[in-house]
């Protein structure tokens, strides 16, 4: 099963060519290409799959997803916030 994970861009900037991005996944940042969703803006939220944003999700999508994963034990040791951008995990 493949597994793609919602994060909110935090940068934007060029490399070998590419559009790449900062990603917040919950506290932890990581590098993503956005290649595959030119239309991302700084502060949306996106889901990564292997390092590539997939596509773009609102914050309530973001949340929801979160959750589920939460639910399914794929969080562990992750602390996430009640809230994300002021939308309360359901």
């Amino acid at each position: 099963m493949c597994l793609g994970v919602p994060g909110k861009v935090m940068e934007i900037f060029g490399e070998d060519d590419l559009r790449m991005g900062v990603v917040d996944f919950a506290g932890i940042r990581r590098k993503a290409c956005l290649a595959y969703a030119p239309e991302v803006k700084l502060d949306d939220y996106v889901i990564v799959h292997v390092g590539f944003a997939i596509s773009v999700v609102d914050q309530e999508e973001a949340a929801r997803s979160y959750a589920m994963l939460a639910e399914m034990g794929n969080l562990e040791g992750i602390d996430l916030p009640d809230e994300i951008d002021g939308v309360i995990r359901p």
